[in-house]
């Protein structure tokens, strides 16, 4: 594992049931070197695991979100099976290990927004972009390939011919043209990506999140073995919540016309 004594890479904090996650090596353009992606698939697993975390907000301390890897760190480190970036207690912020976070992650990004930061945005949730957002998913000009996703997801969220478009030239494109594709959910003003993914974070933390949770898997279970898969799920996983506490608040909240407070049980 990489040394973690020097400032740290990835920052915390707990905002309510959010987990605030900030990338933080301005100085490289957050630029993610090992310790960074070690950091940030700790932090993730602190999301997956803590009950009281419902939703992780990721944003990037800063002008810009990310400039991809920092090559010069990582490339020695890629093994015969890999990089290994997960240390104990993590998990894969990308889920290109077979595992993903159980919550759903809200993103929020600006300037400059890379490789992996595109990868990243394809592996959450939902995404609000500043409008002065620029995304190259370049790895083809540095004579690699994308490891992260884009090749199993990008033709799925913006269609074959935008991603091909884009992950065969590694030219840029603006924020309008990711909403446009659908990568990007909302674009906002620059120094606003951050306030609205939180709106959006907190509006998801108030749902019941056993329900939020069962949502995003079997969304996830649609894509990743298709939708037969996905309805044989359906009855078990509706029985489950019925049963839940949160039904019971869920119901009398809707009797008495007022708003739910959900525990998450």
């Amino acid at each position: 594992m990489s040394d973690t004594t020097a400032m740290p890479r990835v920052t915390t904090e707990r905002d309510g049931h959010v987990l605030l996650i900030g990338l933080n090596r301005p100085d490289k353009r957050n630029a993610a070197d090992v310790a960074m992606l070690e950091q940030l698939s700790l932090a993730y697993g602190e999301l997956d695991r803590d009950d009281d975390l419902r939703v992780g907000v990721v944003f990037a301390h800063g002008d810009h979100f990310t400039a991809g890897l920092d090559l010069a760190d990582v490339a020695p480190r890629i093994g015969p099976e890999g990089l290994a970036m997960v240390p104990e207690g993590g998990i894969h912020p990308w889920g290109m290990d077979g595992t993903r976070v159980r919550k759903p992650v809200v993103l929020a990004v600006q300037g400059t927004c890379l490789t992996l930061g595109i990868e990243l945005a394809l592996a959450s949730d939902v995404v609000v972009a500043a409008d002065d957002t620029v995304f190259a998913q370049l790895e083809v000009a540095r004579a690699i390939l994308p490891f992260g996703g884009a090749t199993t997801r990008f033709a799925g969220a913006a269609g074959w011919g935008n991603a091909m478009r884009w992950m065969l030239t590694g030219d840029r494109f603006d924020a309008a043209e990711a909403h446009r594709m659908g990568i990007v959910q909302e674009v906002v003003p620059a120094g606003e990506q951050l306030q609205r993914a939180r709106a959006v974070a907190q509006r998801i933390a108030a749902q019941a999140p056993l329900a939020v949770q069962a949502t995003l898997a079997n969304a996830r279970l649609a894509v990743s073995e298709g939708e037969a898969a996905a309805a044989a799920r359906l009855p078990s996983e509706l029985v489950r919540l019925a049963q839940s506490e949160d039904a019971r608040i869920g119901m009398q909240a809707f009797l008495t016309r007022t708003e739910p407070e959900f525990v998450g049980r």
